[in-house]
Parts: structure tokens; sequence; C-alpha cells
């Protein structure tokens, strides 16, 4: 049973006069989320993409907001998800890596969703697409707060296939692991229904999520809905269909955005077909930076440093637009701090649903939405890779601690859908301005001690409560994630 949900009176006292008559009338929103693998900052055409065209996101953002400083709970996959749909920085809930077939733990079904908290004010509520947070039963969306499920358990690549399609075998194998995966499973609510068994039918599956939710909106447009569409592409494998294959001057990934695209697209035009689009708050966004070692079968990093898996702010900052008329002025553009952590307690604060009784990371954003003048919401946000506090943000200072890490610059890059290798790099740490210097070239402690010193405080104070491995030391706010009953 879900841990019992409380009110926050904060989060409620914290809506305008204007928001609290628009939902006393219980007028509630549907709410989309299009959460894209492993597309970085520089991948839409409005964040700055060339040799390809986005133009039903960059219709988005031009009907809605744009975030320039927004940031992803993780720079890798299953992390970041569990960030957006708890509100918590992953270490709270303990996904703090990758999850492969393999392992025997997930989300606890004991945390809060986004879905569980939709519900209790009426909401249908649908995850269609890529889950990553446990692929066993136990763990599944229907048992996270979903009414309905379709997709892959976890990323496209956790299979016995080669990028090239070929099987992998004990004498051609690219990673030990992909040995031991099994075919790639397609769920549909609990059950397996098929099985994706080659490259053809990956391009096939972009497209058919886009079906399966522009199906739910159809059903469910005469109740409010909450629909999470976390798309596979673009992760590699890439897959697209005959409709925009060979379409982009970029090649196969900007093939991939293209659709990637359309689907948003589609999603667009079926809340404006059902009379929806008034009253939808949709949101775009992605998990987590390019992985930039797949070289032309990888995305941008729009000038940041490095990509996916590191903590800097290629692997961490992703684009976000939203759009909400009537609600989120048209054409605007927010440069202040947010994150994924939180969207949870801005829908509560939306919706009037009650806030998790369990503590969670995430900040009501709402203000920021409405484009409203004051103080932003969120001024300090951690970056944590696994178990390690690698960084921490304060306003418009960026202290990154010393580590080793994995860099793609220097390295030899990947190419058609083949990885290359990434140079290990002893790192002795840097403060960066993230307002003049978003690309984190040019190292301010020497200049700034005091800077450095508060923001040492503030990591150190925060280890107390989440942990940091490296430092050995264990949080007193750290929660268990699920695991199988033995």
């Amino acid at each position: 049973m879900k841990k019992e949900l409380i009110l926050s009176t904060a989060a409620l006292a914290s809506l305008s006069i204007q928001g609290q008559k628009l939902y006393a009338e219980e007028k509630l929103p549907n709410i989309v989320i299009i959460f894209i693998d492993d597309e970085g900052y520089g991948d839409v055409g409005c964040f700055g993409a060339t040799g390809f065209q986005t133009p039903n996101i960059d219709r988005m953002a031009s009907q809605g907001m744009r975030f320039t400083n927004y940031y992803s709970g993780s720079a890798v996959s299953s992390p970041s998800r569990a960030a957006l749909l708890t509100g918590c920085y992953p270490p709270r809930v303990g996904i703090t890596q990758v999850l492969f077939p393999f392992h025997d733990f997930g989300l606890n079904p004991e945390e809060t969703t986004i879905a569980d908290m939709l519900k209790q004010k009426g909401y249908a509520t649908a995850a269609v697409g890529k889950w990553h947070l446990g692929h066993h039963r136990e763990f599944l969306p229907l048992q996270q707060g979903f009414d309905e499920y379709f997709g892959l358990p976890y990323s496209n690549d956790m299979w016995p296939v080669h990028y090239n399609g070929l099987p992998v075998t004990p004498d051609n194998y690219l990673k030990e692991w992909k040995l031991n995966c099994p075919p790639l499973p397609l769920i549909d609510g609990n059950e397996k229904i098929e099985e994706i068994e080659n490259l053809d039918e990956m391009d096939q599956i972009t497209t058919r999520y886009t079906e399966r939710a522009v199906d739910f909106i159809k059903r469910n447009r005469k109740r409010p809905f909450f629909l999470y569409i976390p798309h596979t592409m673009a992760h590699v494998p890439l897959g697209v269909s005959e409709k925009f294959k060979g379409k982009s001057e970029q090649g196969f990934y900007g093939d991939v955005m293209m659709e990637i695209d359309w689907s948003v697209g589609e999603i667009m035009k079926a809340l404006e077909k059902y009379g929806l689009e008034d009253n939808t708050l949709l949101i775009f966004t992605t998990d987590n930076g390019p992985w930039l070692n797949y070289g032309n079968h990888a995305g941008s990093a729009g000038g940041l440093k490095e990509g996916k898996g590191t903590p800097f702010e290629g692997g961490f900052r992703v684009p976000c637009i939203m759009k909400w008329p009537g609600v989120i002025p048209a054409g605007t553009i927010c440069n202040k701090m947010a994150g994924s952590i939180d969207i949870l307690p801005t829908l509560a604060a939306i919706t009037g649903a009650q806030l998790p009784s369990e503590k969670i990371d995430g900040v009501n954003i709402l203000s920021l939405m409405k484009g409203e003048p004051g103080n932003n919401p969120r001024r300090v946000y951690f970056y944590y890779s696994g178990k390690n506090l690698n960084a921490v943000r304060k306003d418009n200072w960026k202290l990154v601690f010393p580590m080793t890490y994995r860099s793609n610059v220097g390295s030899v890059v990947g190419k058609d859908g083949w990885p290359g290798t990434m140079n290990r790099v002893d790192y002795a740490g840097g403060l960066y301005d993230m307002r003049r210097d978003p690309g984190e070239q040019y190292d301010m402690k020497s200049v700034h001690p005091e800077i450095v010193k508060e923001l040492e405080q503030l990591a150190d104070s925060m280890r107390m409560k989440l942990g940091d491995a490296r430092m050995e030391i264990r949080g007193t706010e750290n929660r268990m994630p699920g695991r199988l009953a033995k």
C-alpha cells in the first residue's frame, strides 16, 4: 500500500489568487510529459540544432516557454526517470545506477509517483515508452500509479543483437553483458506481448508509441488525464521509420529527431482535435545529455561541456519546453534554474493534489511557468552521479569537485552506431560562472574563494542527508529501492 499522503499547506498557499480561482472550480488540466532519451541540449531547432528541423517542437516553444537552465535529475537513464517521477534526487529513492535485465530491484512501489499523486484527483494515467525503473512485474508502471503501460522495460541496447543487426555470440560480442541479455520484450500492462528481435522492428518503435499515446488521449478526452511518454529514441541503436529515413542533412540521428518531432506534432494535433489544447499542460524535455562517444549516432550538447554520464552541463542541462495556453505566456524564455525534480510539487500545486508524506527535493516552479517576477523558487541544485555528489550550483555559480571520469575530449569517436573509446581523466575540480561560462572552461576558484567555501558548506550539508560514496559518507535520509522478495 502506498504511503499516506498529507496536504501541503505551503504548496497550496503558493498558488496565486488567479490560480486558486481556476482550480477551485476543479477544471483540472490534462498533463502530458514527453521525455526523450539521450537527446542533447543542442538537438532542438529553437535550442540551436542544425542539419535537421523540429518545426513542431519549435511551434510548441513559440506558444509556450523555453527553459534554458533546466536540469535532469541525473546524467544517466534510470536515476533521471526516478527523479522526474518522484520529485527526489536519485539517492533519496535508492535508484543511483542504470538498471539492467539482470538486476533484481527497481523503484520502490512505496514511493509516491506523479501518477500516484494525480490519481487522488481522478486522473486517468498512462505511461507509453521506455520505463527503466525495474523490469520485474513488482516494479512496472501498473504498480507505480499508472492505469496503462505500453513499451520497453529498459534501454533498447540491452538485447543480444549488435548495432549492425548481427546476433551477439561469444566470438563477436561488443560487451560481455550483452551475451546474457534476453530478447527485448515489448510489454502491454504487465505482460510481454512480443519481442523486438531486429533493427527493422526497432524502426517502428517511435510510431507505435505515438499511436498508442494518441489513442489514450482519444479514450480519455472527457476526463482529466496524465500521459507520460518516455521515448526510447534517441538512444542507440537508433531506429526510424520509412517516413523519415534519409530525410535529414545530418544523417541517421537527424532522421530520428525529425520523427520525434513528428510524434510531438501528432500529440499536439490530437489535443487540438478533441478540444483539449487550452486545458493541457504539455512538457517536452529529456533524460540526460547526448551519448557523445557514439559519434554520428549521438546528439549535440550545444556547446556545453561533455555529455551523458558526466556532472558537467552537457550531461545534466537539457532542453525543456512547456506549453499551457492562458497560463504560460507564449513565446517566452525562462533563464532561471529549474529541474525535473520540480515537476511533481508543481503539479501538486496546480491540481490541488496532496504532496507525498515522504520527503522530496523538488520545489513549486509555477511562478516561473507563469512568468511572474520575483525570486526563483530554486536557487540551489545538486549534481549526483551514482552515489557521489560531484557538483553543486547556487544561483550562477557552480562548483565541481575533484573526481575521475570518462571523457569524450580527445577520445576515439564511434561511428554508425558503434561506440568509441573514452579517456580517463583525473579532474582537479573547478568553480564556474554559469552566466558567463556555461561551457565550464574558466576555473574561478582562486578568484572567489569565499564562493567556494559557501558551496562546499552546502555540499557538506547535503552529504549528511543523502551521502557521498567517494567520501565514505552514508546519508541519513536515503530510502531503499524495491527488491524482489526472496
